[in-house]
């Protein structure tokens, strides 16, 4: 049994083929730096991160613009990377999922606390903060 790829996508294949070492190198990258980094995140966060009205906005001098421009161009890389890896070898939703995280855009906050909101997702959460002796994240409640 021999398997075949549709010919509509014979060319794309070709075309990315000799991307793929360097494209699954960067996936088993992502994967090891989001082992690493989403406890780091997860436990450094306060208690009550998810129950006030809105993140507080501070002023920003030049450096800390220089950092949310990085910061922002870093999200929009790995954003572009996670679409790649959806069709190619990778952690592409996991990327896209870091990429919002690294990011900053209007209603990101709202966004965190729904998502927060899924018993599921709660549940992991507060699992690693057990495993490194932090308290529970409080339930987010509707502001």
């Amino acid at each position: 049994m021999n398997f075949q790829w549709p010919t509509t996508l014979v060319p794309l294949i070709d075309a990315m083929e000799p991307w793929l070492p360097a494209l699954t190198a960067i996936g088993v990258v992502m994967a090891l730096a989001s082992m690493l980094a989403i406890p780091w995140l997860v436990v450094r966060m306060p208690v009550d991160y998810f129950n006030q009205p809105e993140r507080p906005v501070h002023y920003r001098d030049p450096l800390a613009w220089g950092l949310w421009v990085i910061r922002n161009a870093l999200a929009l890389v790995l954003l572009v990377a996670g679409l790649l890896m959806l069709v190619l070898p990778g952690q592409g939703i996991l990327t896209i999922v870091m990429a919002l995280m690294v990011s900053t855009f209007p209603g990101k906050y709202r966004i965190e606390r729904a998502i927060m909101r899924r018993p599921g997702v709660l549940r992991s959460v507060n699992w690693i903060r057990r495993r490194y002796r932090k308290p529970a994240l409080n339930q987010p409640r509707d502001i």
